[in-house]
């Protein structure tokens, strides 16, 4: 079986001499033997020993806290706690990175060829990546329920020209107007728009909004801060209040 000196086991798990002496002398990783001249030896199983106790400080263990880890009597069942732990947070971590990175590109593609580039625009299509994925789960969501809504209209016609019962096309018809002003409403509560003139974010009134001429991602208004009339870009509106 191997064994390894100090500076040996130090090297195999990135760390300093210094500080496998001070694993031994706190008692955390004694090493198994000593050579004949006095120099200590530490087996394969002393060199995973270190590699867990290098991990747990990775993880801002302090000394004492490991050290009871290890008197345990399964270790191994709260290191893998630990160790799923750390996953998580991890997974975590890179999921708000690439985010973010994700938000950088859109910027820099936002920004590509633009000739009024100012910190005005930039802040646009700021607010517009901000709330990008916001208003993509919001138009799934009208998107999810109007389904039902379509299916029940196509039940009701076919339902009146088979059979020549009319009633449930007009308990659909009651149905689609309930749901037509409950999505409407919750559609103009969750969007705010930018002034193209002003670069104000606003909110039109409910009226204006529904009546106005519109793309699929800008609407004909007029600016509450300049009173600029022309198409504004749509952003989410936060908490839609």
């Amino acid at each position: 079986m191997s064994k390894y000196t100090t500076g040996e086991i130090a090297k195999l798990c990135g760390v300093t001499v210094r500080t496998v002496q001070y694993y031994d002398a706190r008692g955390i990783l004694i090493p198994s033997e000593l050579s004949e001249g006095g120099r200590r030896l530490y087996s394969e199983d002393d060199v995973k020993r270190m590699k867990v106790i290098c991990f747990l400080r990775d993880m801002d263990l302090p000394i004492d806290a490991i050290s009871q880890i290890l008197k345990e009597e399964h270790p191994e069942k709260v290191i893998s706690l630990l160790i799923e732990q750390q996953e998580r947070i991890l997974s975590d971590e890179i999921a708000a990175k690439q985010e973010k990175l994700e938000k950088i590109r859109e910027l820099k593609n936002g920004l590509k060829n633009r000739a009024d580039l100012s910190l005005e625009t930039i802040s646009d299509i700021a607010v517009i990546m901000e709330g990008k994925e916001k208003l993509r789960k919001m138009r799934r969501t009208m998107l999810l329920t109007a389904l039902p809504v379509a299916l029940l209209q196509w039940f009701a016609i076919i339902f009146w020209i088979v059979k020549g019962v009319w009633w449930p096309f007009v308990v659909w018809a009651v149905i689609a107007a309930v749901w037509g002003i409950a999505v409407s409403r919750y559609f103009f509560r969750s969007v705010k728009y930018i002034c193209p003139e002003c670069h104000a974010v606003f909110k039109p009134p409910m009226k204006e909004a529904f009546w106005a001429r519109h793309t699929p991602t800008a609407r004909k208004l007029t600016c509450t801060a300049c009173g600029h009339k022309g198409f504004c870009v749509e952003v989410w509106g936060g908490d839609g209040k």
